[in-house]
């Protein structure tokens, strides 16, 4: 993707971050660094910055709305000028108004938590739209490597027009075509 128009960020929470849940992430350090490096790339770009958050509508305690655990990770680079979408269900676009934010966009690039649940339901939803799609895959996590690179080679297979690439040669990308 040569220019792609908005950096969706999907469902990068403070639950992830939460010992005692059953989402716990391990560290994300390292990805949230990766992350962080991502966002600052795609802002210099110009592209539209889009955070999308999962609340559980009748939770009190994981993904519930209004606690710490569904707010944005405090650590990433977000701006009150990013847009910040609340989703209730799996994919971003089921009744949010990602849609209508992405009016005018034809390529996106794909940033989150979990590759084989939120994300790829993001992705395969894009898809199904015409957008031109490429997931940066060491700014994604699901809760065990396997799963998470079962879930990218499957999507490669079943989508081949989705670019799938390492931070690096996306930074590489930019530096070729800012």
């Amino acid at each position: 993707m040569k220019n792609p128009s908005a950096l969706i960020l999907v469902d990068l929470e403070n639950e992830w971050l939460v010992k005692e849940s059953d989402y716990y992430a391990k560290d994300l350090i390292p990805t949230i660094k990766k992350i962080n490096a991502l966002i600052d790339v795609c802002r210099a770009r110009g592209d539209k910055i889009i955070f999308i958050r999962h609340v559980e509508k009748d939770s009190k305690d994981i993904f519930a709305d209004k606690t710490v655990r569904s707010k944005i990770i405090p650590a990433l680079h977000r701006k009150p000028s990013d847009t910040v979408i609340t989703k209730y269900q799996i994919s971003p676009f089921y009744k949010t108004s990602l849609e209508k934010e992405l009016k005018g966009i034809t390529g996106i690039v794909v940033s989150g938590i979990l590759t084989n649940l939120c994300v790829r339901s993001l992705v395969s939803d894009a898809y199904d739209r015409g957008f031109e799609i490429t997931i940066v895959k060491d700014c994604c996590v699901a809760l065990d490597k396997k799963t998470h690179e079962f879930t990218l080679k499957d999507l490669k297979a079943t989508r081949e027009e989705v670019a799938i690439v390492d931070l690096k040669k996306f930074l590489k990308l930019f530096l070729k075509h800012p």
